[in-house]
């Protein structure tokens, strides 16, 4: 069995490899979580609602939406705007 040193420079060039393939990967998380436009089972997830729920949401105006070929689309700043308006205020406000 043959020994390997690994000198601090080999130590450092292995945390640069690391850093670099952490911040590659957090810049991918955060275009992702900042797209503008959600399908419905993103948004279900989000308010934890039921597909049935969802389309009542649509159809009473609640929730704004558009559809492209079959598929519903939902703006994620009205999204996240319904779930900041739906926080329920403490009594006497």
């Amino acid at each position: 069995m043959a020994l390997q040193v690994i000198t601090s420079d080999d130590l450092q060039k292995f945390k640069q490899e690391i850093l670099s393939e952490i911040q590659a990967n957090f810049q991918k998380y955060e275009a992702a979580s900042h797209r503008r436009w959600l399908k419905s089972i993103e948004v279900r997830k989000l308010l934890k609602v039921s597909p049935g729920t969802l389309q009542t949401l649509r159809l009473n105006g609640t929730l704004k939406y558009s559809k492209i070929g079959g598929i519903i689309y939902y703006d994620q700043d009205h999204v996240n705007k319904l779930l900041l308006n739906s926080f329920n205020k403490p009594k006497g406000e």
